[in-house]
């Protein structure tokens, strides 16, 4: 919901000059909304008994105490402090104002604390399981939005991650198989991405091919063909084709032994270490280089780009090859580092997911893979609160990813505008 005023802007002549003022009331409506659930769930359907957040694992030389909190008093708290958060909004927006992103995330931590407390009453959460569980749902997500991001940045619509992610799977479960090595498995993912985007690019910046189209396209190609090759090929000679071996974890000395964060961040396989240099390597690339620049001004105004010398067909092509060996390091993410082997459709729609989190994310590596994290966070949840016995219905939180999701790209984000030149093929003049 949107208002817009009318503001005399000042100015040296008597003539009065009028800006627009818009007034975006879709933050503080919602603060309501969520205000009110919290109020039906946590005080209107409170539950007695106290609910135990972990903070430590058996293997930490840290251990932190539990924290434990009594459910009805935390449930009114929150739904006090949520009310009152919304009202501070509504405030904010009248004046004239907007709502900070980082006053958004304390609102969404203070609901995500009732809730958590609400749902787990008379049980344990253990947080660093919740953690770790988050991140390696959530690595394939970051890949994909990664190579979402260049590629979108670049001009091309990349619906395709999801093939990307789907070939890079099965590419590194077979290859490392062969090899008896994860290492050339990771490559033979990079170069399974780099292929499925060099049909995305040919048809879509060559052919001028309608880009989501072909995205779809490749997908269900992708999708038919690993799902042929696995019932055909690598099923019945599994020992030999779909046993690969998978990377070990990676204890950095000191930092793994951080509480809470170090089981989370630095007890990881070296595909994640890969994957946290990659966020930084794009995002400095984009935005701090001779490299990002010509890629984003390919992607907004191809035409002035070309004046000045930059060949638009060749940066759109190479960097949409790039971006889907990124995204092919996400499928070999889910075999060798998380599963250890391949099976069918086994991405389960993580590329869409990951799409949504470029949209949520703005088109910025850094956003995106907080979207991506937010995400796997979601899915993790439903695992987590049907191991202590939640009373949520399992079907809903079956859903919660999606409707995450859903909220996200059409509630939080709204109207958001991408690169100009994305989806739009460039004919030279």
């Amino acid at each position: 919901m949107t208002t817009v005023t009318a503001k005399a802007a000042p100015s040296a002549s008597s003539v009065g000059l009028e800006t627009a003022v818009v007034k975006s009331w879709k933050a503080p409506i919602a603060f309501v909304i969520f205000g009110v659930i919290a109020t039906l769930l946590f005080v209107l359907n409170g539950r007695e008994g106290e609910s135990t957040f972990r903070l430590s694992t058996a293997s930490d030389v840290i251990q932190l105490p539990d924290v434990v909190l009594p459910t009805t008093a935390t449930g009114i708290v929150a739904a006090v402090l949520l009310f009152a958060l919304a009202g501070i909004a509504f405030l904010l927006v009248s004046r004239g104002g907007r709502v900070p992103v980082w006053y958004t995330s304390v609102y969404a931590a203070i609901f995500l604390v009732g809730f958590l407390t609400w749902a787990s009453a008379g049980a344990t959460i253990p947080v660093p399981g919740l953690l770790i569980g988050t991140l390696a749902l959530s690595a394939p997500l970051i890949f994909g939005a990664l190579g979402g991001v260049i590629s979108e940045r670049v001009g091309v619509i990349n619906v395709a991650i999801e093939g990307q992610l789907l070939a890079g799977a099965f590419t590194s479960a077979m290859v490392a198989s062969l090899t008896g090595s994860p290492y050339v498995g990771l490559l033979g993912a990079m170069v399974a991405g780099v292929l499925v985007s060099f049909v995305l690019a040919a048809f879509s910046i060559k052919y001028l091919v309608d880009q989501v189209i072909v995205g779809v396209v490749l997908n269900v190609l992708i999708t038919g063909l690993t799902s042929f090759l696995y019932s055909q090929v690598m099923s019945p000679n599994a020992a030999l084709l779909n046993a690969p071996p998978r990377f070990e974890r990676i204890n950095i000395p000191i930092l793994s032994e951080i509480p809470i964060l170090g089981p989370f961040l630095f007890r990881q396989t070296i595909i994640v270490y890969i994957m946290y240099v990659a966020v930084f390597v794009v995002w400095y690339g984009l935005f701090h280089t001779k490299w990002g620049l010509r890629l984003r001004a390919v992607g907004e105004h191809p035409t002035a780009a070309d004046t000045v010398g930059i060949r638009v067909t060749g940066t759109r092509f190479w960097n949409v090859s790039i971006a889907g060996a990124i995204a092919g390091l996400g499928g070999a993410f889910i075999t060798l580092g998380s599963v250890g082997s391949f099976s069918k459709e086994m991405t389960a729609g993580a590329g869409f997911i990951a799409l949504a989190a470029v949209i949520f994310g703005r088109w910025d590596p850094i956003r995106a893979t907080l979207a991506a994290l937010l995400f796997g966070f979601a899915t993790n949840l439903q695992n987590v609160l049907g191991v202590i016995g939640s009373p949520v219905p399992s079907e809903f939180m079956l859903m919660l990813p999606y409707l995450v999701t859903i909220f996200a790209v059409a509630g939080v984000v709204g109207r958001v505008k991408g690169p100009a030149a994305a989806g739009k093929p460039y004919i030279k003049s």
